[in-house]
């Protein structure tokens, strides 16, 4: 019995770790193609800084590609995997929402005005 318990509260820690380990940092990739590069930043690194690696598909504007290799979005974190800021797309701001799905899958959604938003989902490479 007690074998047994010791091996449960082994799986029950295991799987705590893992869930505290997810993070968003890394480089992430849509399924057009496009690139980002996000990573931790601020003073105190709970903020995320996303760079914008490679644009493909309907995204590849001018506008857009001239922030490749730039930072298109800064973001505080306010709850449990998900970051508020601003996010630049098509060469205007909108205010966006990074939020991790899973361990493979982040979600950029970018709001201008409250009217016109758009969500955008990268997986992890």
């Amino acid at each position: 019995m007690r074998v047994l318990l010791v091996f449960i509260a082994t799986i029950f820690m295991a799987v705590g770790a893992n869930a505290q380990n997810i993070t968003p940092t890394g480089e992430w990739m849509d399924e057009y193609g496009t690139a980002l590069s996000i990573s931790a930043c601020g003073d105190d690194n709970t903020q995320l800084c996303v760079v914008l690696l490679d644009v493909q598909g309907e995204s590849r504007t001018s506008e857009n590609l001239a922030y490749v290799n730039q930072q298109i979005m800064q973001a505080d974190l306010v709850a449990e995997n998900q970051w508020q800021g601003t996010v630049v797309f098509e060469g205007a701001e909108a205010e966006g929402t990074l939020t991790q799905v899973d361990a493979n899958t982040v979600e950029i959604r970018g709001c201008r005005a409250l009217l016109f938003c758009e969500t955008l989902v990268f997986q992890r490479v």
